[in-house]
């Protein structure tokens, strides 16, 4: 789990910095210089780095990451930053599983008790701001599960190739001996085989139909 304690001083431009670095080029390195170039001149804009570095946009280095360049891809940035808030304040995620809910009055109350007291309100207050900010500029939709359609049409050929009785045909056949209301007579038939024994001397024969008749009719 993880809670990340950076922060800015102020979000107002947090929306117009990440759409700035959708369209720029990225950076060997992600440095003041580079935030400059970008029309971000003002001492706090220097915090953009350390905000981005505990996103798991940058490395401890600054250098751009995976999840960086997955950022520039306008058709997923958004659903990629709530990834990387998930992510970077886990154990507050793991206390509320929607957080991303909370309001900001909320968020930083659960601050608050993950730090144990350890941060000083104004910082707590900084902290709960930045996590909102980015929560409102991210897109959170439920996670849909690829489907198996490979296995759906195997599936749906099995329940193609079983037809179900019509209602006229279970109708038709009578069921626990009844046909029409009437009980109806049950009737069995045995079929039994014999193996006659090989021999010329008829007695052997007459004997063993004569046995057969006494038994079985």
């Amino acid at each position: 789990m993880a809670l990340n304690c950076s922060y800015l001083i102020t979000t107002k431009n947090l929306e117009s910095f990440l759409n700035s670095i959708i369209t720029a080029k990225a950076p060997d390195t992600f440095t003041q210089k580079f935030i400059e170039s970008l029309e971000f001149k003002s001492t706090n804009d220097r915090l953009y780095i350390g905000l981005l570095k505990g996103l798991g946009f940058l490395d401890a280095n600054a250098v751009p990451t995976e999840r960086y360049f997955k950022f520039l891809d306008q058709s997923q940035s958004k659903q990629v930053l709530a990834e990387a808030v998930k992510e970077a304040y886990g154990d507050l995620f793991a206390v509320n599983t929607k957080a991303n809910e909370l309001t900001q009055s909320e968020v930083k109350n659960k601050f608050k008790t993950l730090t144990q007291g350890k941060i000083s309100e104004k910082v707590l207050h900084l902290m709960a701001n930045t996590f909102k900010a980015l929560v409102d500029y991210a897109e959170w939709g439920t996670t849909t599960v690829k489907k198996d359609t490979k296995k759906e049409k195997i599936d749906e050929h099995k329940a193609e190739s079983v037809v179900a009785p019509t209602q006229e045909e279970i109708e038709e056949e009578p069921i626990n001996g009844m046909e029409n209301g009437k009980l109806q007579k049950t009737e069995l038939h045995y079929n039994i085989q014999i193996h006659l024994p090989e021999s010329r001397d008829p007695a052997v024969y007459d004997a063993l139909f004569k046995s057969l008749k006494k038994h079985l009719f």
